[in-house]
């Protein structure tokens, strides 16, 4: 009777104790199913954060996803940069009555600007009588200019030194034949200046346009800059061409890009003009200068006394074109002076776009 009452005890005990563990395992899933993953596997402390999705005007993020920016989440309120670029045109012109003097007088409503033939708005105006010169002083070396090539070199070293004021101006001096030779780099010392003009040698053919556009692209363009500036490009040569590489209208191009207006002094020596100069004309008109013809010695002087005074007896405009576009086009300038005066305006014709 006794063992039977034992093995009825034991069997009781052994099914409360099956369970009661039962009981927590399921108490333990239910836990673990609550608390998800993260409980159950903590994530490494050395793991890295991910950054949140940054908003940019490429790729911006998916408006489901975005957070919401309120006073409680401070550090999701984006801010928006709106960059405006407004394009505008500086222009440096002259303008004379009709016996060539300067007028210098003129007031900003006086004129009337046309880009590509439409109104465009005027943005500033003032008239230039100090504004610092970039000047590159091109000397013609081929055998063709041998004859005077020693007074036009004293004639130049005069005109530098007249025109280049110490910690304002700086000029460079190339000489060429068939090719570009820098005698002297930028500086406003004009005994340097001197030197570099009285180091030219004559002798050789004419590369008259690689030597533009070398002054052009790699003096001009190159330079650094501090503030606003004049670029002007003297060239003395007869207008022959029978060694250079870019062609006539690409030298142009290229002083055009450069903002430089090309003052040219022809040494054709025989009373007529030739085919050089009317090259010469193409080069200055094209880009806003002058083109001098001194068939005498004495006026070679002249020619760099009136460069020497409308570089000091310009205007300076700036504005903004309408329906302007970034595609590296060519477009036409007009400056219109006051009408019922017989006054003439002198610029560039044009400029390019900046392409995008």
């Amino acid at each position: 009777m006794r063992p039977r009452i034992v093995l009825i005890l034991a069997i009781l005990l052994t099914g409360m104790l099956v369970g009661l563990t039962s009981t927590a395992s399921l108490a333990q899933t239910a836990v673990t199913a609550a608390a998800g993953p993260a409980a159950a596997t903590p994530p490494s402390p050395s793991a890295p954060a991910t950054p949140p999705p940054v908003a940019t005007a490429q790729s911006p993020p998916p408006a489901a996803t975005a957070p919401a920016n309120t006073p409680d989440n401070p550090e999701n309120e984006s801010i928006t940069t709106i960059r405006t670029h407004v394009e505008e045109v500086r222009v440096v012109f002259t303008v004379t009555d009709k016996h060539g003097h300067y007028i210098k007088d003129l007031k900003r409503d006086d004129f009337k600007v046309l880009d590509d033939n439409k109104p465009a708005e005027l943005r500033s105006f003032r008239s230039e009588t100090d504004l610092p010169l970039q000047v590159g002083l091109l000397i013609d070396a081929s055998n063709s200019v041998r004859d005077r090539f020693k007074f036009e070199q004293e004639a130049a070293i005069e005109f530098l030194n007249a025109v280049v004021r110490p910690r304002d101006d700086k000029a460079f001096v190339v000489g060429f034949d068939v090719t570009p030779e820098v005698t002297q780099d930028f500086t406003d010392n004009t005994e340097k200046l001197s030197i570099g003009i009285r180091a030219l040698r004559a002798g050789g053919g004419t590369a008259m346009y690689d030597a533009l556009y070398f002054a052009c692209r790699d003096k001009l363009l190159k330079q650094e800059r501090t503030g606003p500036v004049r670029n002007a490009i003297i060239l003395l040569s007869d207008g022959e061409d029978n060694a250079s590489h870019v062609t006539r209208e690409e030298a142009i191009d290229m002083a055009q890009r450069a903002d430089a207006i090309v003052y040219t002094i022809s040494t054709n020596i025989s009373g007529m003009k030739g085919q050089g100069d009317k090259v010469l004309m193409r080069i200055a008109d094209a880009t806003g200068g002058r083109a001098f013809f001194p068939f005498q010695l004495r006026d070679v002087s002249d020619a760099f006394l009136s460069i020497q005074e409308e570089l000091r007896s310009q205007y300076a405009l700036a504005y903004k074109p309408e329906n302007f576009l970034a595609d590296g086009r060519y477009r036409t300038i007009e400056i219109m002076a006051p009408s019922g005066r017989a006054l003439k305006v002198r610029t560039r014709k044009g400029y390019y776009a900046p392409k995008q």
